[in-house]
């Protein structure tokens, strides 16, 4: 049993598929099997199992892969220990986030780390549902990621979870609106608006379910978009209403617009900071969390 093949099953329950594997770790497909296939052949029970297309980890298989992830991350603390790789402070540090979270902190981020002696960014956004988030950490050091207050924890035992921010998702109304002057809106006030809401999976989707549920009302959804600043052009225009994020829609925000709190239910979101624990070994990200923290830190200050 070797370290490689206890990577390689820890990627492929992360990531679902042979050939995910095998992109992110730059070998080809086979090489992937192969490994497997060798580490199969020296323990007793199946560690994988078709699933239609995709090979994908029995309980056994899971518990083998977290083991491995202990075995990498004390391999990571004895890079550490010698003060090579994880000492650097101008190493390179993946960054992913979901679009409102880039939208809102890529830029303050590439500012407050443009000088010498500080860690070179790269960054990507990622549009996936919530429950997608963690196996993002298999690709990037870090992953800006949201879930609601009722979704399922992130899987601690897989990933390290880092809070940066409670956002509530407030809703946004044309400036001339009718409920525009009122210091908060319930449920019953905005039920039978027509809605641009998120695509089903996505925070958005899951207020207005919400309110659907308090209100008894189905809700009327003219529009289904992700992006927040396509939401916004659409609720200046007038003629529906949406929901955005109190906190991180500052750039997307302009005068044809208001936002309100919505009273009587819970609209708040979790903004966190996903990584695999052997990635916070390492001086350069912790100085990108650190910077990441701040950042966050000063939006929710503003609100």
């Amino acid at each position: 049993m070797e370290i490689h093949q206890l990577e390689i099953l820890r990627e492929l329950g992360a990531l679902g598929s042979v050939k995910a594997v095998a992109d992110t770790l730059m070998v080809t497909p086979s090489a992937v099997s192969q490994q497997l296939a060798i580490l199969q052949r020296s323990v007793e029970v199946p560690l994988t199992r078709k699933e239609g297309r995709n090979l994908v980890l029995t309980d056994a298989g899971q518990v083998l892969a977290d083991a491995g992830a202990a075995v990498v991350s004390a391999m990571a603390d004895a890079r550490d220990a010698i003060g090579t790789y994880h000492g650097s402070a101008v190493g390179s540090v993946r960054v992913c986030g979901f679009h409102s979270a880039g939208q809102a902190v890529f830029a303050p981020l590439a500012r407050a780390l443009d000088g010498p002696g500080q860690p070179r960014i790269e960054l990507t956004d990622e549009d996936v549902a919530q429950h997608d988030f963690p196996a993002l950490t298999a690709r990037y050091d870090l992953v800006l990621a949201h879930r609601m207050d009722h979704s399922p924890r992130w899987p601690a035992e897989r990933v390290t979870v880092i809070p940066l921010a409670h956002e509530p998702l407030d809703v946004a109304l044309p400036a001339g609106h009718r409920l525009a002057g009122q210091a908060t809106v319930s449920a019953a006030d905005v039920a039978a608006e027509a809605w641009v809401t998120s695509h089903t999976g996505y925070s958005p989707s899951d207020v207005l379910s919400a309110i659907a549920a308090v209100s008894s009302t189905e809700p009327n959804i003219v529009h289904r978009i992700n992006d927040y600043s396509t939401v916004a052009a659409l609720v200046a225009a007038g003629g529906v209403v949406g929901l955005l994020p109190r906190y991180t829609a500052g750039p997307v925000l302009n005068p044809d617009i208001v936002l309100r709190p919505l009273a009587g239910i819970s609209t708040r979101r979790r903004i966190d900071l996903l990584a695999r624990p052997e990635n916070l070994k390492r001086r350069s990200v912790m100085m990108v969390c650190r910077a990441l923290q701040d950042i966050v830190a000063g939006l929710v200050q503003d609100a």
